[in-house]
């Protein structure tokens, strides 16, 4: 997806750290209440510090929400989360990303266009009414819509197991056996992968999507006979862990925990000791006892960020070459404060905003989502 961030001027790209610091102190503190500042836990350090808020993507957008007060709501992550936290504040609330180059390489392997594309296919192959489309959070609020106006529903990692459980209970209740049958999820495969395995199920009930060859690159009996289609997308940070990289710390850490998160792939996940979501390895570390070793593996910021804030305890990246979301990395304490000293000046840059009919239906999938968990 092409978004355009042009250059800051040279009083932002040149100041100084301490510089940089002073003056969003005082842009913050200018706007008190009526602004909410949101952290995604992958976010620098430099950024961090100002966070009223920290999380995964969808709470924070709840949190974001929960404050009528805030006129402005900070985003400080990426496109997608900005959207949701659209989605769910009141009309009078600006949602604003500092930089608008800090996308999601995982949600733009899943555009609108391919999804439809892809259900149009299966609708010619299959009985499309058996198939339910779920898509993870980290997606555009288009998939959210588009999830939304075909009856499924949205999933975070925490969630994932008892979404896909409501969807393929779907056929127990319908009377004509609509729905429940088979699931596409999309944008990231290993999540569906996992969570599928979870569940019982085995490779033979899965098949990868792949948007870029005609039919997803499957035979009509691959799609008939599967449970799962799987989106052919990944998290640019989380593939890059691999079986090696545990077997590796646990010679150096025999009696070290492993704390993976489930966009890893499969053959990662089957050796960690724990798997979970960000929130979770959080709640991982903070229950290990004292003197442990842990390695993780999720996106650098955070494991530093933990390892700093533990220090009865050494947590250390699983990937030796260490590799920062670096779309995440794209906002620094330079965009927060070319934001912050504009909304001073009662000037509102880089808002993000979703359409009313979109707004919708990603409610719908959103609301699905929760009253399922």
């Amino acid at each position: 997806m092409l978004r355009l961030q042009l250059p800051l001027p040279e009083r932002y790209s040149d100041a100084s750290p301490a510089e940089l610091a002073e003056r969003i102190g005082a842009a913050k503190a200018a706007l008190g209440d009526r602004v909410f500042i949101l952290g995604h836990h992958y976010q620098r350090d430099e950024v961090m510090r100002w966070a009223d808020a920290r999380g995964d993507s969808f709470r924070l957008s709840v949190l974001a929400q929960q404050r009528p007060e805030a006129d402005y709501i900070v985003f400080c992550g990426v496109h997608f989360m900005a959207e949701s936290a659209d989605i769910l504040t009141a009309d009078h609330q600006q949602v604003i990303l500092p930089d608008l180059n800090a996308g999601c390489s995982m949600a733009d392997m899943a555009d609108l266009e391919e999804v439809e594309e892809a259900w149009e296919a299966l609708a010619r192959t299959t009985d499309i009414s058996k198939v339910v489309p779920i898509t993870y959070m980290n997606s555009s609020a288009a998939l959210k819509a588009f999830v939304g106006e075909h009856g499924g529903a949205v999933c975070t990692s925490t969630n994932a197991r008892a979404v896909l459980e409501w969807a393929l209970s779907l056929g127990e209740h319908a009377d004509d056996g609509a729905g429940g049958r088979q699931v596409l999820f999309f944008p990231d495969q290993h999540l569906g992968r996992n969570t599928g395995h979870d569940l019982g199920f085995t490779e033979s009930d899965m098949r990868v999507w792949n948007p870029r060859q005609e039919l997803g690159g499957l035979t009509e009996a691959d799609i008939k006979e599967s449970t799962f289609l799987l989106w052919k997308g990944f998290c640019s940070v989380h593939q890059r862990f691999r079986p090696e990289h545990v077997a590796e710390f646990r010679a150096a850490h025999p009696d070290g925990l492993v704390v993976v998160h489930p966009e890893c792939a499969h053959d990662v996940c089957v050796l960690a000791d724990q798997v979970g979501s960000t929130d979770f390895i959080i709640k991982a570390v903070e229950a290990a006892p004292a003197g442990s070793v842990i390695g993780v593996g999720t996106e650098i910021h955070l494991v530093n960020r933990l390892n700093d804030e533990t220090p009865d305890k050494t947590i250390v990246s699983l990937d030796p070459l260490v590799c920062p979301c670096s779309t995440m990395f794209r906002i620094d304490a330079a965009h927060l404060c070319w934001v912050l000293e504009n909304l001073v000046k009662g000037r509102v840059v880089n808002q993000i905003t979703v359409d009313a009919d979109t707004t919708e239906w990603a409610k719908v999938a959103l609301e699905r989502m929760l009253s399922i968990t």
